[in-house]
């Protein structure tokens, strides 16, 4: 079985396995998290991305806090006359729009893990790097577009490489926009509330595309779609 997640926003990692529990996600399924592990709440997501260094079940695409935090990848390299000397406008702009999107508690959790393990740090910047834009999931029954943000400058006809990474990172999507119609993008990155409050914490289906993100960024919490069925899994908090 192939399960989605997207925008994690370091929600607990021991309330995301209860969820994965609560699916019965198994060694013999794969994960795949549309992006947004990082940034917004608790450890900014760092305990997260630690145990997926460790699946070989679970992979990453990117989404727009992770391109973020390695446009900043220079806050981690050794001070210098000259790493101080090349910081300039550019880098203060990147860093000011990371922190206005939420990197505090990304950054700080990042330079404790720094201190306490600098190889397991490098290790999560390198993981993030290799992160793909997308993946295509051939199913049975239905093909599968894994985008973090959907399709922006859609046209049919057009190659998933001539999308500017922009368009899969930062898009968003129209109520009633259309996107390939033999297959089904999935993304998130737009909480589904933005669409009507009768979506929220709900998945969002439409003819052509789903919407994954519940709205964990915001307190809510993040939820699994099985591409198998399409069946939706909901966090339940057992305590």
């Amino acid at each position: 079985m192939i399960y989605v997640t997207s925008d994690i926003h370091g929600f607990p990692l021991p309330d995301f396995l209860r969820l994965l529990d609560q699916a019965r996600f198994s060694d013999t399924d794969d994960l795949i998290i549309l992006g947004d592990v990082i940034d917004r709440n608790g450890d900014g997501g760092i305990a997260m991305l630690r145990w997926m260094l460790q699946q070989a079940n679970v992979r990453l695409i990117l989404g727009n806090h992770e391109a973020m935090l390695l446009s900043c990848r220079f806050l981690f390299d050794e001070i210098s006359d000259d790493s101080l000397a090349q910081f300039n406008q550019e880098k203060m702009a990147l860093l000011s729009n990371w922190m206005m999107n939420g990197a505090e508690p990304t950054l700080r959790s990042l330079r404790a893990l720094f201190h306490e393990d600098a190889i397991v740090a490098a290790e999560i910047l390198s993981y993030l790097e290799e992160a793909p834009l997308y993946e295509v999931i051939d199913l049975p029954e239905r093909r599968y577009l894994l985008t973090h943000a959907g399709l922006g400058n859609f046209r049919q006809g057009k190659r998933l490489s001539e999308y500017a990474p922009d368009d899969l990172l930062w898009y968003r999507p129209r109520l009633d926009e259309s996107f390939f119609q033999n297959t089904i993008t999935v993304f998130g990155h737009t909480p589904t509330v933005y669409y009507g409050q009768e979506y929220a914490g709900r998945m969002l289906k439409t003819p052509t595309w789903i919407d994954i993100d519940t709205g964990a960024a915001d307190g809510g919490s993040p939820m699994l779609l099985r591409l198998d069925d399409e069946r939706a899994f909901y966090y339940h908090d057992e305590s």
